[in-house]
C-alpha cells in the first residue's frame, strides 16, 4: 500500500466513529516479548523521570501497571538494597513473568502482585508512585491519578510517563517509506483504540484536576540509528500484536504477519538511507505531593 493510502487511512480513523475503547494489545506471549523490548527502547526516557523526581536510595515504590516488570527492575536498582519496589498489574500472566525476570536478574527489593489499581491495598504507603503508558488506557486518568496519588506519604512523588499519540508516531529522515508507511499503520490503530490517546499534551490539566500540584513535565522524541537499533524490533513486533485491529479496520491483510522478516526489511531499508529513526514523542511529569 502506498504511503499516501496510510495517511488516509489514519486521517479516516481520526473522523470514523469510535467504538467502544479496549486494550488492543492484548496478553499473549509475543505482547510479553514485545513489552520486554520496549522496555529496553523506553528505558532512558523513564530513568530520567525518576532521577528528576527524585527516586533514590532507599525509597518505596509502587509500580501501577507493572506489565512484564521493566520499571519495577528499573526503580529497584535506583532504590537499592535499603528501597523496595512493589509492583502491580491486573493480568496474572505478565505478573508471572515480572517476577521470573526480577528473580532471574537477582532483585530481591521488589515484588509483584497481581492488583488492579482499585482493589489494591497495602499496610504502609510509598514515597513514590510511577506509571507507564498507564493513563492512556484508562477511561478516566484524573480518576486515576487521585486513586494513585492516594498510596503515597506526605511529600510523596507522582510520575507518569506517556507517549504522545496525539501526533504522527514515526518519522525518518532521509525518509525510509517503509518505516513510515508501517508507523501510520500503528498511529491509526492507536487513534482508534486509545480512550485518552492525546493524555501526554494534559499532564499539567489531568494533574490539577485530580488534586495535585502542577507537574513537572519534560518532552522528547525518542531516535536511534545503526544497525543494531531496537526501534525495528519494536515496530515490527507492535504490527505483529496490532494486525488483527488493522484488519477489522479494513487497512491491512488478514495475512499473519512475518515479524522477522519486517524487522530485517526495515532495518535494511533504514541501513542503505542512512536515515534516523523517530519514534513516538515521549512525555514525563511529576508532582510532589
Amino acid at each position: 500500500m502506498a504511503e499516501q493510502t496510510r495517511h488516509a487511512a489514519v486521517n479516516s480513523s481520526i473522523t470514523a466513529p469510535r467504538r467502544e475503547p479496549r486494550y488492543v494489545f492484548g496478553h499473549s506471549a509475543a505482547e510479553v516479548r514485545r513489552l520486554t523490548t520496549q522496555g529496553e527502547v523506553l528505558r532512558p526516557a523513564t530513568e530520567r523521570l525518576l532521577r528528576a523526581a527524585g527516586v533514590g536510595q532507599g525509597a518505596r515504590v509502587l509500580d501501577v501497571g507493572c506489565g512484564a516488570g521493566d520499571v519495577s527492575i528499573l526503580a529497584a536498582e535506583l532504590v537499592g538494597p535499603t528501597g523496595s519496589v512493589v509492583g502491580i498489574d491486573r493480568n496474572a500472566d505478565v505478573i508471572a513473568v515480572a517476577n521470573e525476570r526480577a528473580r532471574n536478574a537477582g532483585h530481591r527489593n521488589v515484588t509483584f502482585r497481581h492488583a488492579a489499581l482499585e482493589a489494591f491495598t497495602d499496610e504502609a504507603s510509598f514515597d513514590c508512585v510511577v506509571g507507564r503508558y498507564l493513563l492512556g488506557h484508562q477511561a478516566d486518568p484524573v480518576d486515576c491519578l487521585r486513586a494513585s496519588a492516594g498510596f503515597l506519604r506526605p511529600q510523596g512523588v507522582i510520575a507518569v510517563h506517556e507517549p504522545d499519540a496525539s501526533i504522527r508516531l514515526f518519522n525518518s529522515s532521509p525518509v525510509v517509506p517503509s518505516w513510515n508507511a508501517v508507523g501510520d499503520l500503528l498511529w491509526a490503530a492507536m487513534l482508534q483504540s486509545l480512550p485518552r490517546r492525546d493524555v501526554g499534551v494534559r499532564m499539567a490539566e489531568h494533574f490539577v484536576n485530580a488534586g495535585l500540584p502542577s507537574p513537572a513535565i519534560f518532552r522528547e522524541i525518542l531516535v536511534s540509528t545503526g544497525e543494531h537499533s531496537l526501534f525495528c524490533r519494536w515496530v515490527a513486533e507492535s504490527l505483529g500484536i496490532l494486525q488483527p485491529q488493522l484488519v477489522e479496520m479494513g487497512i491491512f491483510p488478514a495475512e499473519a504477519v512475518d515479524v522477522e522478516r519486517v524487522e530485517s526489511k526495515l532495518r535494511s531499508a533504514a541501513v542503505a538511507a542512512r536515515t534516523t529513526l523517530e519514534g513516538p514523542v515521549q512525555v514525563g511529569a511529576w508532582a510532589r505531593v
